[in-house]
């Protein structure tokens, strides 16, 4: 999953990152408003972390002019405002959740999984497919049990293919959501990952829709 963080604070900017790293998301940052209005406008994110209050452009008017270019990734608002009226603008301007400074970064990530769990029309924290289980929270995932021993990387294809069940997903579209605007990428990688991923759970449960991409199946016509 690929997070975008808009945070005009460098130290906060770094702890958001280095968090979101750690947690195995592909991050990508700005420190104003224009910047940040740029990537969310050009780039594929899973979600958005994004201040109010910003240089250059603000938060709002960053977050109006994503919706009102039909840019539909979860936003997160991040807002050291304590009037409730500032929060339900956010809401209105399009916001999908916010968190009041000074927080606790695990509720960011928290809010976070639950955002984009919610967008992919995951209602729990784990996402299973017959006998693969997949644990957000925890980024583990196991195959009848079994706990599968994954690469950052892996884990992300997996993650990702898993939060889109039985859609056909590009190689484009992985690389993009796989890897940082500054990673070299190269497609070809996917499907070796892919490889690996069907040799690690010892089952085909990824398939390859030629010319087309990849896609998990729903398994019994259900998650």
């Amino acid at each position: 999953m690929r997070i975008l963080v808009v945070e005009d604070d460098r130290d906060l900017n770094r702890q958001l990152v280095d968090a979101l790293t750690d947690a195995g998301y592909v991050v990508d940052k700005a420190s104003d408003g224009e910047e940040g209005h740029f990537l969310g406008d050009t780039e594929p994110y899973d979600a958005v972390v994004l201040d109010i209050g910003l240089p250059q452009m603000d938060g709002l008017t960053v977050l109006e002019k994503w919706r009102r270019d039909g840019r539909i990734m979860p936003v997160l608002l991040l807002t050291a405002r304590d009037r409730w009226s500032d929060k339900v603008a956010g809401i209105d301007a399009g916001a999908d959740d916010y968190v009041a400074k000074p927080f606790h970064i695990e509720e960011v990530l928290a809010r976070l999984r639950a955002l984009i769990r919610r967008a992919a029309g995951h209602a729990s924290s784990e996402i299973t497919c017959g006998p693969l289980r997949l644990d957000i929270k925890t980024s583990k995932a196991t195959v009848n049990g079994t706990a599968l021993k994954l690469t950052s990387h892996e884990f992300r294809l997996l993650s990702y293919l898993m939060h889109h069940m039985d859609e056909v997903v590009s190689r484009t579209e992985l690389v993009e959501h796989l890897y940082d605007q500054d990673f070299d990428r190269d497609s070809n990688t996917i499907e070796v990952f892919v490889g690996r991923l069907r040799k690690k759970m010892g089952m085909d449960l990824i398939e390859t829709i030629r010319g087309m991409g990849y896609r998990i199946k729903l398994q019994d016509g259900k998650v």
